[in-house]
């Protein structure tokens, strides 16, 4: 649509005079379609309103931001759901790629000969990179171990990754000269199952690793002294629960032996004894006061203990509790 002009010059002229359709169009993309004031975005309300005379020009906006709200970084880093997050129970943190192993396309197609030889290629050099030095390649060795043997014993995330924390804290401070990977990897998971209160005796801990005992025993102090750890005493009552789940007793029993080892330890009768066997004694001892019998040789099976241990110490704890009298 066009208007006839006169220019001030008397020769005539057309101009283009816009629509009403493309006049809204542009009043709405640069300003209010009102007073074509400076249009302001209220994402909390979804509204879409001119700052000059209030007038809502869109209403009921799509937020497309996430659900959660965080008030500072370390919560935004948390939240964040962009990615896998990152982990200390992996090597690189979880940031380098994995090829998978399956041979097949986006669609579970097969590939073909020519092509699953291209991916082995692809897999065998990201596995190399993915470990640039000798540093990555023993911690990721380390990792692997502390790995395999929380998965033997059933420990939580927390627990992993906090021994995964200790080993590379082990490792930055260069302990590990004259130590095994597997001694020092052992004794990071010994001390974190420990500080969450989710313990593991020696014994049960020397059961699932490649190193024996003594060498855990003496590792795990080297690494807690240099490392200042704070791993308070094991207590006794940390272990009753995962005894009592292991040989099918009730609740009460694990209420009683619970109790048993408070009245032990107001006695003073617990000092320098092995807290699993004290764990176990209570055990035995809740289960008789409670007519849930159990032989000796289960508790000690479970337990990993002597059955001697359990003889010589759920007397003391009868007596400590005040339930004399009971025979086994």
């Amino acid at each position: 649509m066009t208007n006839q002009r006169t220019t001030r010059d008397g020769s005539h002229g057309t101009e283009s005079v816009p629509t009403q359709r493309s006049r809204e169009s542009t009043d709405e993309d640069h300003g209010c379609p009102e007073c074509n004031g400076d249009l302001v975005t209220d994402e909390d309300r979804g509204e879409t309103t001119c700052g000059e005379c209030g007038l809502v020009v869109e209403e009921d906006g799509i937020d497309h931001g996430p659900e959660w709200r965080a008030f500072n970084a370390q919560e935004q880093d948390e939240k964040s759901r962009v990615g896998a997050p990152t982990t200390n129970m992996m090597h690189d943190k979880g940031l380098s790629t994995n090829i998978g192993w399956q041979d097949k396309d986006a669609y579970g197609n097969t590939l073909s000969g020519r092509q699953r030889r291209k991916m082995q290629r692809l897999r065998k050099w990201n596995e190399r990179f993915r470990t640039r030095n000798s540093k990555e390649r023993n911690l990721k060795q380390a990792l692997g171990e502390i790995e395999r043997m929380a998965s033997a014993f059933g420990l939580p995330d927390s627990v992993r990754e906090t021994a995964s924390v200790i080993y590379r804290r082990a490792l930055g401070e260069d302990l590990l000269p004259g130590r095994s990977i597997e001694g020092v990897a052992t004794s990071a998971l010994y001390a974190a199952a420990r500080q969450a209160n989710t313990p593991r005796s020696l014994d049960e801990v020397a059961s699932v690793s490649r190193v024996d005992r003594g060498e855990i025993a003496r590792t795990y102090r080297y690494v807690a002294r240099e490392l200042s750890l704070e791993v308070a005493p094991t207590d006794p009552a940390s272990y009753v629960p995962r005894f009592c789940s292991d040989l099918e007793l009730s609740g009460d029993v694990e209420r009683r032996a619970r109790d048993l080892l408070t009245a032990a330890a107001d006695a003073g009768i617990t000092s320098g004894k092995s807290p699993v066997g004290l764990a176990a004694a209570s055990v035995y001892a809740a289960a008789l006061l409670t007519n849930e019998r159990v032989t000796q040789n289960e508790v000690s099976t479970v337990a990993n203990v002597s059955e001697v241990t359990i003889r010589n110490r759920y007397h003391e704890i009868l007596d400590a509790g005040g339930e004399p009298g009971v025979e086994a």
